[in-house]
């Protein structure tokens, strides 16, 4: 009963293993009110299956919230692998999670995250079609950390329009956290609008790359340890990495006016959200603002077609709008708003809602 009491809200959570490929691995389905539950699979070495079910429910339940917000006839779900991505891969082991996709027969569909990539779910593909984002040359829409990292922009945009009176990016400045996928490429564009940028990541080499293009183009960039990030003296917060990394030990130590990233569940408890408010800084809820890789592989399912996904991306900005307007009306925190928010959307699509009864598989499969 503990357990069920710990997946209370979702729907279905499977535990995959096989032993032959040594895959572990736990599918969790939160919510499918609006359509099958689409999220991605990260791989981790977690240190327990406990830490692994703790993350993938906390993840597929942010992915319900998301999908509503993006306007996506899907609903929330995820997948974790447990294992060292860079020791534990191979094709055999996404094939087999392949299989227990499948099994789900159309519940589940699911693509890149945290610690896999494109090319992983190739072989996943052998086995299922409901695999998304992948390379173009399978028929998937390729890099989804295009939008994505375009939906942090919308994101910086608004916000600072909503804290300064301007949606000037290069007037401010930033303190990236993460520069993979998505975090180089919005330091990228903040260096072409001339901001001045602190910046923190564990692979030396992607630090030393961005500081030689920000050295050409004349931006100024400061890197920073690990922890420094935090207490740095920027305006803006972005983090780009791995999430709950706004707790009781970090949130004190901020001295930006607002927190806009792409890392999922950057806030370790509600209570910290809480916090940001009292602190007078303003949170954009992450599920809002990283959802334009959603918005793309969600999109792919009904053919690819990049111009119509970096469109519907810009809806981030104006629903960020709204939840800060809803924010400060009601005097509530910007993450209790974006719940309300999505939450109305769910009860009220949830009456007009037939996506998933009728959506048909993707043709592009290359199953063998």
């Amino acid at each position: 009963m503990d357990m069920f009491e710990k997946i209370r809200e979702h729907e279905q959570v499977v535990f995959c293993n096989d032993e032959e490929t040594g895959l572990k691995a736990i599918i969790a389905i939160h919510n499918t009110t609006l359509g099958p539950a689409l999220g991605g699979c990260r791989m981790r070495p977690y240190k327990s299956v406990e830490e692994a079910l703790e993350d993938v429910l906390r993840l597929s339940k942010g992915m319900t919230y998301k999908c509503a917000a993006s306007d996506v006839d899907f609903g929330g779900g995820k997948a974790v692998i447990i294992g060292d991505p860079q020791k534990d891969k191979n094709p055999e082991l996404f094939r087999a999670f392949g299989q227990f996709v499948e099994s789900l027969n159309g519940r589940f569909y699911t693509g890149t995250d945290m610690g896999t990539t494109p090319e992983d779910f190739i072989y996943a593909l052998k086995e299922t079609n409901c695999i998304v984002g992948v390379d173009e040359e399978y028929g998937g829409s390729g890099d989804s950390s295009v939008p994505t990292a375009m939906g942090v922009i919308y994101g910086l945009q608004i916000t600072n329009k909503t804290v300064w009176g301007t949606e000037d990016l290069g007037a401010r400045s930033y303190a990236i956290q993460g520069l993979g996928k998505v975090g180089v490429k919005v330091a990228e564009r903040l260096m072409d609008e001339g901001a001045e940028l602190y910046i923190a990541d564990i692979n030396q080499h992607a630090i030393d790359d961005l500081v030689s293009r920000a050295n050409e183009k004349g931006v100024a960039i400061k890197v920073v340890s690990g922890d420094e990030i935090y207490s740095v003296d920027a305006d803006v917060f972005v983090p780009c990495a791995i999430g709950g990394i706004i707790n009781d030990d970090t949130v004190e130590q901020l001295k930006v006016k607002a927190v806009v990233g792409s890392a999922n569940n950057q806030l370790l408890d509600t209570r910290h959200g809480k916090r940001l408010h009292e602190r007078g800084i303003l949170y954009a809820p992450d599920y809002i603002v990283n959802a334009g890789g959603l918005i793309q592989v969600a999109d792919e399912l009904y053919e690819p077609n990049k111009e119509r996904v970096l469109q519907k991306t810009r809806t981030i900005y104006n629903s960020l709008q709204r939840i800060y307007a809803q924010a400060e009306k009601e005097g509530i925190t910007s993450e209790e708003a974006a719940n309300r928010y999505c939450e109305n959307l769910i009860q009220t699509r949830s009456r007009r809602n037939s996506f998933f009864s009728h959506m048909k598989r993707p043709k592009w499969s290359v199953r063998t």
